[in-house]
């Protein structure tokens, strides 16, 4: 039995709305399926303003330029993150702060957020691992007293919430993803969330190549011109037709993975208590969406010996990000606030273990089977 690590739930309305849209034969972006998925992302997350892009990235890189980063401006962000939380910034010349994680919930520690404050921080950016908020509470406070922007990177969060509140509607700016790689895929794809209303109208111009293209196609002006600093950062229709059809069925993707989810995480709690690796943990304050299930080992040795063990079995089971601090990328442009301990220890130690909205309970027993014979 081979069991991949990932893979993406197709079986709704995908294959019509992607016919549909090619006999529509308005295959650029902000067609009527654009602005279903607009709708439907701000119905559903109760955001102010979303705006489909072409990735997470892109709605990142949005969020820097509207908060006008300039060279020098730094950045508070947690090293274990993708390299595109920090590469927006670096785009516009902005210095990566990177401080360390929880050991617990691998999100970035707000308790060491002032003391990375300098007088040429501009923003934090808090990523939410596995769709488990960070501590937003916490991190929204700061920010406030500092004068500070909140920019979310919730690529992996769509349909997690924070004491109710849906990840990436809660700091200025919010990022999500729907790569293929996500829960709800458009097999590259992303979403802005704009949740400050002075910032609505210059997102969609920079979103638009700089124009008021966007007031055009409303009729607020009879024709548009460049007006702001902007990029081409619309998806076309055809990823916006396949993601309306995976936002109609996020609550049944998402409920499936938190299932299968839980299941492990009962599985494998005597192992955690024998010391083999610690499980996630997900704060009473979270409704997680069950994105990602790992482990974190030891040592890099132990997690090599298990993750070896998985592949032998034909179980996809791959570890997860080099910490940025650590990267040659991160030590050109970035630098680092304090101890790195826990992010270097979690980025030898984590693996990832499948989690589909279609996994068989056939191939969730195998996973179990082979972790629990470690």
């Amino acid at each position: 039995m081979t069991i991949p690590y990932s893979k993406p739930s197709l079986d709704g309305n995908e294959q019509r709305y992607l016919l549909e849209a090619l006999q529509d034969a308005h295959l650029s972006g902000d067609g009527r399926f654009t602005k279903a998925c607009h709708a439907e992302l701000e119905k559903t997350a109760n955001a102010r303003k979303a705006l489909l892009t072409h990735s997470c990235t892109a709605a990142l890189e949005i969020s820097a330029l509207l908060l006008d980063i300039a060279p020098g401006d730094e950045i508070i962000m947690p090293s274990y993150t993708f390299v595109s939380t920090a590469n927006a910034f670096v785009l516009r010349g902005g210095v990566p702060v990177f401080i360390d994680v929880r050991a617990d919930t691998v999100n970035m520690d707000e308790a060491l957020i002032e003391q990375a404050i300098t007088p040429k921080t501009k923003a934090i950016a808090p990523v939410h691992y596995a769709g488990v908020s960070c501590e937003m509470d916490t991190i929204l406070d700061i920010a406030k007293a500092k004068g500070l922007a909140v920019v979310e990177d919730a690529a992996q969060g769509l349909g997690a919430t924070y004491k109710g509140r849906a990840l990436g509607t809660m700091g200025d700016l919010g990022a999500l993803s729907f790569h293929a790689s996500k829960n709800v895929v458009s097999g590259e794809g992303g979403a802005l969330f704009v949740n400050r209303p002075d910032f609505a109208e210059r997102a969609e111009i920079i979103r638009e190549k700089g124009t008021n293209r966007s007031r055009f196609l409303r009729g607020e002006v009879d024709k548009y011109t460049w007006v702001d600093k902007g990029s081409s950062y619309l998806p076309s229709e055809i990823v916006a037709a396949l993601l309306l059809a995976q936002l109609e069925r996020a609550d049944k993707i998402n409920a499936r993975r938190v299932a299968l989810w839980t299941a492990y995480h009962h599985a494998f709690e005597d192992m955690e208590r024998a010391g083999k690796f610690r499980r996630p943990t997900v704060p009473q304050s979270c409704s997680h969406n069950g994105h990602i299930y790992y482990l974190v080992f030891p040592d890099a040795a132990s997690q090599a010996r298990a993750r070896g063990r998985l592949v032998e079995a034909g179980i996809g089971a791959p570890s997860h990000y080099v910490p940025l601090h650590s990267s040659p990328g991160g030590q050109r442009f970035g630098r680092v606030a304090g101890s790195m301990k826990n992010t270097d220890q979690i980025g030898d130690g984590l693996l990832r273990l499948p989690v589909f909205g279609h996994m068989t309970d056939e191939q969730h027993a195998r996973v179990v089977e082979i972790v629990l014979g470690l």
